[in-house]
C-alpha cells in the first residue's frame, strides 16, 4: 500500500518532512503547497499556492502540515473538508489550548486521526533511555536534568539566518523549544502533576524570554529539570543535533546523554559507565527523527499498531505549557488542572 501524502507549507523545516517522505518507498508525495509558489516549486514536487486546489487534485491519503501555529485550524478544517482522515500538524499545536481542543474536537467528529509532529521522541536517544528505564537498568527513576545549550542566541543577528520569527515571537524559549521536552518528559517519566518556573530574557533583540529553569512534578515521583539557556553552548560537533545534555539518575543507576547523541549507563556505585548507544552519525537533524516519526505514522496507516502523540494525547502539553507561564508570572508552583 503507497502512502499519498501532500504537504502544506515549504518553508525551513520542511526541508526534513520532504526529505523523509523521498526515501520511502511506500509512500509519495502528490503535492506542495504555499503561498509563496516559488517555495513550493522549489521542493521538485507538483507545486501549489493553494491548499484546498491540492486537496481537490491531488486526492491525498495524508496530509503533513508544515506550518506555523495561526495556520493550522484552517489547514486541519481544509482537510477534514476534503474527507482526508489522516493529518500530521507540526508543533506547537494551533495558537491556544482552546483553539487547539476545538480543532482536536472537530477532527475526532469526523473520524479523522490528526498526530502533532513532536518528534523529538523519536530521537534514537530518547528510544534508548526509554527502553533502558523500562527494562529496570536505573532501578527507580528520582531525578533527571535536560540542559539546553544550542548557542545559537547571541548578537542582534540571532536566528536571523535560519527563523528570523524567532525573534518576533513574545513566547519563545518555552512555547517554541521547550514543548520538546515537555512532551519527552511525559514520555519517559509520565503525567506532569505541577511546574515551577523562573524564566529571564538574556538578549535584548529578542521579543520573548530565552533561558530559564522548570522544575516538572511528575505524578510517578521522578523530579525533573529543564534548564534551558540559547545562548550558551555545549561540548558537540552540531549542538543542533541533541541540543545540550541530559542526566537521567535512579536508584540503581545513572543514564547520561552527552552531545553527540552517545548515551552511557553507569551502575550505582560503579565508576565505570558502559555504552549503550553509540554516537549517533546522522548528518541532518536530530537523529533524523522527522523520518522515525513520519515512518512511524506510515506503519499504524498500514495496521501495524496505534500512533503516539494524536492531538487529544498532546492537549496535555499545551496545559503544561501553559502552566510554566502562569508559574513564572506568578513566582510559584502551578498545579497541573485535567
Amino acid at each position: 500500500m503507497t502512502i499519498r501524502v501532500a504537504c502544506a507549507g515549504a518553508g525551513y523545516f520542511s526541508q526534513f518532512h520532504f526529505g523523509s517522505w523521498a526515501r520511502m518507498d511506500d509512500a509519495e508525495v502528490v503535492g506542495a503547497c504555499d503561498r509563496d509558489i516559488a517555495r513550493a516549486e522549489a521542493t521538485g514536487f507538483r507545486a501549489f499556492g493553494d491548499l484546498s486546489d491540492m486537496l481537490r487534485d491531488t486526492t491525498p491519503d495524508l496530509l503533513d502540515i508544515i506550518l506555523p501555529p495561526p495556520a493550522h485550524a484552517d489547514a486541519v478544517r481544509a482537510a477534514l473538508a476534503a474527507g482526508i482522515r489522516w493529518i500530521i500538524c507540526q508543533k506547537p499545536f494551533c495558537r491556544d489550548l482552546d483553539e487547539a481542543r476545538m480543532i482536536t474536537q472537530e477532527a475526532e467528529a469526523a473520524g479523522a486521526t490528526l498526530i502533532i509532529h513532536e518528534n523529538f521522541r523519536f530521537q534514537p536517544w530518547y528510544r534508548v533511555i526509554k527502553a533502558q528505564i523500562d527494562g529496570g537498568a536505573v532501578g527507580t527513576v528520582l531525578n533527571a536534568t535536560f540542559r539546553l545549550r544550542p548557542g545559537d542566541g547571541q548578537g542582534p543577528r540571532a536566528y536571523l539566518d535560519r527563523q528570523p520569527y524567532f525573534q518576533q515571537m513574545p513566547r519563545f524559549l518555552i512555547h517554541e523549544t521547550a514543548v520538546h521536552w515537555i512532551d519527552t518528559f511525559q514520555y519517559l517519566f509520565g503525567p506532569v502533576g505541577s511546574v515551577y518556573a523562573d524564566l529571564r530574557r538574556i538578549n535584548p533583540v529578542i521579543a520573548g524570554e530565552d533561558a530559564g529553569h522548570v522544575i516538572f512534578d511528575h505524578d510517578s515521583g521522578v523530579r525533573a529539570l529543564f534548564d534551558g539557556n540559547r545562548l550558551l553552548d555545549h561540548a558537540a560537533d552540531n549542538t543542533r543535533r541533541t541540543m545540550g545534555e541530559a542526566l537521567i539518575e535512579g536508584t540503581g543507576g545513572t543514564l547520561t546523554l552527552t552531545g553527540d547523541g552517545r548515551v552511557t549507563l553507569r551502575a550505582f556505585g560503579s565508576g565505570d559507565p558502559q555504552d549503550v548507544l553509540a554516537p549517533d552519525t546522522w548528518d541532518g537533524f536530530g537523529g533524523d527523527c522527522v523520518h522515525a516519526l513520519n515512518r512511524h505514522v506510515v506503519a499504524a496507516m498500514q495496521g501495524a499498531g496505534a500512533v503516539e502523540n494524536t492531538a487529544r494525547d498532546y492537549l496535555s502539553v499545551i496545559a503544561i505549557k501553559d502552566a510554566i507561564y502562569a508559574s513564572a508570572d506568578a513566582g510559584r508552583r502551578i498545579d497541573i488542572k485535567g
